[in-house]
């Protein structure tokens, strides 16, 4: 089991990266106005079956690199340092359009809605990112199984974002409403996402090694 200071500091950062606009919410938030809210869950179903497979893969991948590299660690971390910067600046920058603008989408069968989820967040950059630069950093070898840290924190991950998720696919539709009629608020919180990305990158450099 990680620690506990672990399991909260990545937990937060789940949760950062899945309130993060991106491939997923963007997919889940157009199918779900288009098509209702079962459709919506649907797709995240394929989203999460997806999240288990890089699971699966970067825990065991992970196990191996960081007992046969001893400086795989600090390249993971500087990686995912920089990736939070990056996603940190498609938060900020000028022009950004918030995930709630969608286009009209054709109506899907049940199948392909899952097949689609699944393969959106196969291809999610984020995703991948998560797994393999951003959760090494929250695994200490000195206190378990790497294996068995990389499955705890990999669950807590998957929990957090199917949590937020199907939230966000239950009140899509209201907060595409909300959004559009406080542009003032949607300004507001990429600002507040932007700054706390920008902070656990910041934090993530200068951490050492444990």
């Amino acid at each position: 089991m990680p620690t506990t200071a672990n399991l909260l500091a990545f937990a937060a950062v789940a949760l950062t990266m899945v309130l993060t606009p991106g491939p997923n919410m963007i997919y889940l938030i157009s199918r779900t106005i288009v098509q209702g809210w079962l459709a919506g869950l649907i797709s995240l179903g394929g989203v999460a079956l997806c999240f288990v497979f890089y699971m699966l893969c970067a825990a065991l991948g992970i196990t191996a690199l960081l007992f046969a590299m001893p400086f795989a660690y600090d390249t993971l971390r500087l990686a995912g340092a920089a990736y939070l910067l990056w996603l940190a600046w498609q938060t900020l920058r000028p022009g950004g359009r918030s995930p709630f603008e969608v286009k009209e989408l054709p109506i899907d069968s049940s199948r392909r809605l899952f097949a689609m989820g699944f393969f959106t967040n196969l291809l999610n950059p984020k995703a991948a990112m998560l797994y393999l630069s951003l959760l090494p950093q929250f695994i200490d070898p000195g206190i378990a199984s790497v294996l068995s840290q990389s499955l705890v924190l990999g669950t807590t991950q998957i929990i957090i974002s199917m949590t937020v998720n199907a939230i966000i696919v239950f009140m899509a539709g209201t907060i595409a409403l909300f959004l559009r009629s406080n542009p003032s608020f949607a300004k507001l919180q990429r600002w507040l996402m932007g700054t706390v990305l920008a902070g656990l990158a910041l934090r993530m450099a200068l951490d050492a090694r444990r």
